[in-house]
């Protein structure tokens, strides 16, 4: 019995070439999780596959399921983030998100979550119009949030105060401390602003859209992306090598 056809769309995480034209694909898409997916003569320049399964393309897919993973029967790309591609930093961090998001997201039916952040994400940082630092935490912070990792910003782990001058934030425990409490424990934290706290609490606890609603710079700024990259390595307990590869642009 020959196997349903699906329909679906999806961005491309990972792309990795088979042969001298086929391509398998990572694929995080809006209703079937992460899943993996050939494409046949899809490096050919004159296939209709080829721009809509590249990588950081999110496209509309025509597969079925075979024996060990999805066919790609054909592929329109929807958007490309053209933008991205003209900057070589800005490029590599939509590396580094896509990797980040193929390490948290589940094979599962529910990813449409994961799906909106990641695109929001990709579509301001291809407009320039937020801080790549900004963007950057935002992802980190939010789908660790949705994964059930999400850190407990509502006010010091010991004494419960909300927003005393300065707070710290213990990123092996994802917690908060004020000056006071903090001085007790001997666990290394990141020092947080009010401006950088309140900016972890709007990417954590609003709607999605409130969270992109927003910009940060300055020193409130490099707190917030210090924390929020520090608490994702701890929490994947382990560096990603797209994350070292945009550090080194940036050096």
């Amino acid at each position: 019995m020959a196997s349903a056809k699906l329909k679906t769309r999806g961005l491309i995480l990972r792309e990795m070439t088979l042969g001298e034209s086929d391509r398998l694909v990572t694929v995080l898409t809006e209703d079937m999780g992460v899943i993996r997916a050939f494409a046949r003569r899809a490096k050919n320049l004159s296939d209709s596959k080829n721009a809509a399964t590249g990588l950081l393309c999110y496209s509309r897919l025509d597969l079925y399921q075979g024996r060990e993973r999805y066919i790609i029967n054909s592929a329109v790309p929807i958007e490309a983030f053209f933008g991205l591609r003209s900057d070589i930093v800005s490029l590599a961090l939509g590396q580094y998100l896509c990797q980040f998001t193929g390490e948290l997201v589940p094979e599962a039916p529910d990813s449409g979550g994961y799906l909106r952040v990641i695109l929001n994400a990709l579509h301001f940082l291809s407009e320039g119009s937020r801080p790549p630092e900004l963007i950057k935490s935002i992802v980190e912070l939010r789908m660790l949030s949705m994964s059930g990792f999400m850190p407990d910003l509502i006010g010091c782990a010991s004494c419960g105060a909300y927003e005393p001058e300065r707070m710290f934030f213990r990123v092996q425990r994802g917690e908060l401390y004020c000056q006071d409490c903090y001085l007790q424990k001997s666990s290394p934290a990141i020092a947080l602003s009010p401006a950088a706290l309140r900016a972890m609490r709007q990417i954590v606890l609003p709607p999605l859209e409130k969270a992109f609603a927003f910009t940060l710079s300055g020193q409130p700024l490099r707190e917030l992306s210090e924390a929020a990259e520090a608490y994702s390595v701890s929490v994947l307990q382990k560096r990603l090598s797209t994350l070292d590869f945009y550090h080194s642009l940036l050096a």
